[in-house]
């Protein structure tokens, strides 16, 4: 009986995770200020803005695999993304924003502590991909 419980509690913690809705305004708030560096689930990206930049940064966002537009747009200036681990199916959310000048970016876990860097390696990634090199800061 005790196995049964503990296979029912994990089935309802992995549909959990899957299908907690995710709430547009708390996922797509403005960045505020950034720099580059990474924290415990978290990593962040501040670029020079270019012509054409942010609708780069979204077209290579949106081809990314497990990966969707939740809200925002290009026109906007701010977009937020929902990628899902390829196993679990845990959500990380990246917003890209235009500010000024600049392009912030910023990539986080919904649940648990730690990212296990993917969250920095997506925004490297992406930045590489729009043929940007990232200052180090």
């Amino acid at each position: 009986m005790v196995w049964v419980i503990l296979i029912l509690a994990i089935v309802s913690a992995l549909a959990f995770v899957r299908l907690a809705p995710s709430d547009p305004a708390r996922w797509n708030a403005p960045i505020g200020s950034a720099e580059n560096t990474d924290g415990e689930g978290w990593s962040a990206r501040v670029v020079p803005a270019t012509p054409g930049l942010l609708s780069d940064l979204h077209q290579a966002m949106v081809a990314l695999p497990r990966t969707e537009l939740l809200t925002g747009s290009v026109g906007a200036g701010r977009l937020t993304y929902i990628t899902r681990s390829k196993w679990m199916g845990f959500p990380d959310y990246t917003t890209i924003e235009q500010d000024g000048e600049q392009i912030k970016l910023y990539a986080r876990l919904r649940f648990g502590k730690s990212d296990l860097g993917v969250n920095g390696k997506r925004l490297d990634g992406l930045l590489k991909s729009a043929g940007v090199k990232r200052a180090e800061g």
